[in-house]
């Protein structure tokens, strides 16, 4: 397999095997596609979890799991009321 990888980097991988991190340039491009596999791996997994999520919401929705809000203040004032009591709770009973 022939790749032209451009000026910019033939000129750091060249860079790389320099430094002696890397024996050749086929060390260089297979270390960068186990990264970049990596990454398309870990994107793989956030999409299944929020498709996961999604279906979870649909569902308790479906079953009238759900609060209703008239502004977005109010759901602001409720979150602020859900911190502080947990943070009273966790000053009252540090070990649970």
């Amino acid at each position: 397999m022939n790749v032209h990888l451009g000026e910019t980097l033939d000129k750091f991988v060249a860079e790389l095997i320099a430094s002696g991190l890397y024996q050749s340039q086929s060390e260089v491009i297979r270390e960068g596609l186990r990264l970049l596999k990596e990454r398309e791996d870990l994107r793989k997994l956030k999409l299944e979890q929020l498709r996961r999520d999604i279906h979870k919401g649909i569902d308790q929705l479906e079953r009238g799991e759900f609060t209703t809000y008239t502004s977005s203040q109010e759901l602001g004032e409720e979150i602020k009321a859900t911190g502080r009591n947990k943070r009273v709770s966790s000053t009252e009973n540090p070990h649970a």
